[in-house]
């Protein structure tokens, strides 16, 4: 689906979340999860636009699209063979943060990895999730430094997450090259059928299903969690 379509549905999501506040029974979240056409977007921080590396032209002949976003973050790539997921998150009703909830994320993410043998990882310095040649000896990298397989980037708009995430399966990682990805350069970007093979990587309904039973786990405990600890 193309990212504008998809963004008009979130926002179509978000309303419903936000106007389900006032019912007897106010929902707690919605999942969307999609793939794009190959295209890059671009956040309202001053040196993002910087970071697309492209020409007009380059990105013309690579089929890459170019759309303005108002997620946080910096620069990012979408395309196929990337699962990128919008959860619609009421944190007022999930009593949860926004430093809370985007450890949810990230934790999902390790989770789904784990069933794929891969060992993710965080970086205090910078958001998103990462692979790290030296926590997972047996998969295939090209660098001896981590590599970023998922990023992540959302907005809070009245305590109704949007954006989300983006997890690399199989996207085309030549892509990649005409951006500085997430705005961190000499940082590398990997996929899970790069790191075990096609022959071992899932599917992406396999990988959908994965990720949001993940999502889900993780966010209800962390509102257990919340719960217990603020009484």
């Amino acid at each position: 689906m193309p990212y504008e379509r998809a963004y008009l549905i979130q926002n179509e999501h978000h309303e419903a979340v936000l106007a389900s506040r006032s019912e007897e029974a106010p929902e707690l979240a919605r999942v969307l999860m999609v793939e794009h056409p190959p295209v890059i977007t671009v956040t309202k921080r001053p040196e993002a636009a910087s970071h697309v590396v492209a020409s007009q032209q380059l990105l013309a002949q690579h089929g890459v699209s170019l759309h303005n976003t108002d997620r946080g973050g910096d620069v990012t790539y979408h395309g196929p063979g990337q699962l990128v997921c919008y959860p619609i998150v009421d944190l007022n009703a999930a009593k949860l943060r926004i430093h809370d909830y985007i450890r949810v994320l990230e934790s999902a993410v390790i989770g789904t990895l784990e069933e794929f043998d891969i060992v993710g990882s965080v970086d205090a310095g910078a958001t998103g999730v990462w692979v790290d040649p030296e926590e997972n000896p047996s998969l295939e990298f090209e660098s001896d430094q981590p590599a970023k397989i998922c990023a992540i980037g959302v907005r809070v708009r009245k305590w109704i997450t949007m954006h989300g995430l983006a997890l690399n399966l199989d996207p085309d990682m030549d892509h990649y090259k005409l951006i500085v990805p997430c705005g961190l350069a000499g940082r590398p970007v990997t996929s899970i059928t790069k790191l075990i093979g096609s022959r071992g990587a899932p599917s992406m309904e396999q990988l959908r299903s994965a990720l949001f039973l993940n999502l889900s786990r993780q966010l209800m405990t962390k509102i257990e969690t919340e719960s217990t600890i603020n009484g």
